[in-house]
């Protein structure tokens, strides 16, 4: 088996853009809530631990399949992240799944669609993300859905926990990876707004990619 550990110095660089992913804010109240699709079904798990806590009455399960979640979620990532919830607790009738979305745009955009298609007027939005994506998330919904009063959110795990958790820790570098170079160059392409980004933060992101953790790049 191939070893999918990785150096204790490219950890470092990891954990720093980890820390930088997230934004820190603390969950609230909003209108609605979207869980959004990718591999981690601990989104689905904390978006249950919020709707139980009372922060919001209605959630989108927002996700297709990619090369990354198709094995894993064959039926696509909204509908078995929303049937995650309900074994969870959370009712059928308060959950609306989105099932085509396959970028974080589309996240939010056919989101919007559907919540105002379900008559949830919306003021404020929780985004519940993987935790190395909340910055992102932020970021493209400032973009397209610039009204909103947006809070982002993610399962409270400490980085070291989070990679025994995936068991692969040179895929969760990639994908952390990956999420920064999102950050750093879709403001250029219309989708995001800008974030800036410490200077550590980008040499930690160029030592990386030199190491060769590329594979979640965007071309």
């Amino acid at each position: 088996m191939t070893d999918r550990r990785a150096p204790a110095g490219h950890l470092a660089d990891a954990r720093l853009i980890w820390d930088y992913h997230l934004v820190g804010h603390e969950p609230r109240p909003c209108s609605a809530a979207i869980g959004l699709g990718s591999h981690d079904i601990g989104v689905a798990t904390f978006a249950a631990e919020l709707y139980h806590a009372g922060m919001f009455p209605v959630l989108v399960f927002s996700g297709a399949t990619s090369a990354t979640t198709e094995a894993r979620f064959p039926r696509g990532e909204a509908v078995e992240f929303a049937e995650h919830a309900v074994r969870l607790g959370v009712p059928a009738s308060a959950i609306i799944i989105e099932p085509r979305a396959a970028n974080t745009g589309q996240n939010i955009g056919f989101s919007r669609a559907a919540l105002a298609a379900a008559g949830v007027e919306v003021t404020s939005l929780m985004l519940i993300s993987k935790p190395y994506m909340e910055r992102r998330a932020l970021a493209t919904a400032r973009k397209a859905w610039p009204e909103a009063d947006l809070v982002c959110a993610s399962q409270p795990v400490p980085f070291e926990d989070y990679l025994e958790a995936i068991g692969d820790e040179r895929f969760v570098i990639d994908m952390i990876v990956g999420d920064l170079q999102r950050v750093i160059e879709y403001p250029s392409r219309g989708f995001a707004v800008h974030q800036d980004v410490p200077a550590d933060v980008q040499a930690a992101y160029r030592r990386l990619t030199t190491a060769g953790f590329t594979s979640r790049l965007a071309p």
